[in-house]
């Protein structure tokens, strides 16, 4: 806490514990590197209200290694307040530690600064923050590991671009069986002929090699399993997704149609904003928007990418 800031974790931490209670509310969530006393808050928060905490790295778990208190791990990325709790939003939902209708309390602030915001919601009712009524379960045909890995891409794409320079991407996760009648390659497939286990989106050792290939127009297509099917894939969906909010263009559009066309999900990040969308059965679901300052800002971000 820098002079002429305050300190007004403890009185926001205790705020939302009642509101929890008086709700009363399914969930309170949090980071954990936002709240300067864990176990102040684990004791204010009171049944039938369930504790989800938020761990970015080891020294998060370090800190809730002994309090039995669900977590989840979540990437460590600068985003707004809202873009913060929407990611965490779809982590926890994915892991189906959230249901729709589900009433939640989140605690956030500043990326890397002290906690200062109180924000309630209604899981799936309101379309700016979390758009999952009449959506299937989001993890029925893929892995959870395997989203959350390909989120966690998407964000770092988004946020560290290629050799200094802001990026787009479309990628799209599903059953290769339904998307391979909308498919068509721009240029040889690199994937191709290369062992599953060589080319899966859960080894460590890929994340370089699909940054690298986010340069290429079209979308990596990855099985639910996590192997990579190809890159620089366009897609022709016969059926179009809802229509977009103002100022989305192409990429948008073909993954808001590729998911009403199948039981898939696309991620796309936006060159021009570093945004990140996801979409499911012709929607967007979720965005999550980059915060003012990120700590690897790109060089520039005044070109409107070609098919955003």
């Amino acid at each position: 806490m820098t002079d002429g800031q305050h300190d007004f974790s403890k009185p926001v931490v205790e705020a939302a514990a009642r509101v929890a209670k008086d709700i009363p509310a399914q969930a309170l969530m949090a980071y954990v590197d936002a709240i300067p006393n864990i176990d102040h808050l684990i004791k204010v928060v009171q049944k039938p209200t369930s504790l989800i905490l938020l761990v970015r790295d080891q020294k998060d778990e370090l800190r809730v290694k002994d309090a039995k208190v669900k977590t989840v791990s979540a990437p460590r990325f600068h985003l707004t307040r809202m873009g913060q709790i929407k990611m965490a939003t779809l982590l926890a939902f994915s892991q189906r530690m959230l249901s729709p209708g589900d009433v939640l309390v989140f605690l956030t602030g500043v990326y890397g600064q002290m906690l200062d915001t109180l924000v309630v919601m209604e899981v799936g009712q309101e379309y700016e923050l979390f758009q999952s009524v009449g959506q299937p379960k989001l993890t029925e045909h893929i892995r959870r590991v395997v989203f959350q890995r390909v989120l966690t891409l998407a964000l770092e794409v988004a946020h560290e671009g290629r050799e200094g320079k802001p990026t787009g991407a479309l990628f799209v996760i599903g059953s290769y069986r339904e998307l391979e009648p909308y498919c068509r390659q721009n240029i040889i497939n690199p994937f191709r002929g290369y062992p599953e286990k060589e080319r899966n989106i859960l080894d460590d050792n890929i994340r370089e090699t699909v940054k690298e290939f986010c340069s290429i127009d079209g979308a990596f297509i990855i099985k639910g399993t996590g192997a990579i099917v190809s890159a620089g894939t366009t897609l022709h969906p016969t059926i179009a997704g809802e229509p977009l909010p103002q100022g989305l263009g192409a990429r948008h559009s073909v993954a808001a149609a590729i998911t009403a066309n199948t039981r898939s999900i696309a991620l796309t990040v936006s060159e021009s904003t570093g945004d990140v969308r996801v979409w499911r059965r012709g929607k967007m679901i979720t965005e999550m928007e980059k915060g003012l300052q990120s700590p690897r800002p790109p060089a520039s971000a005044t070109e409107r990418p070609k098919g955003e």
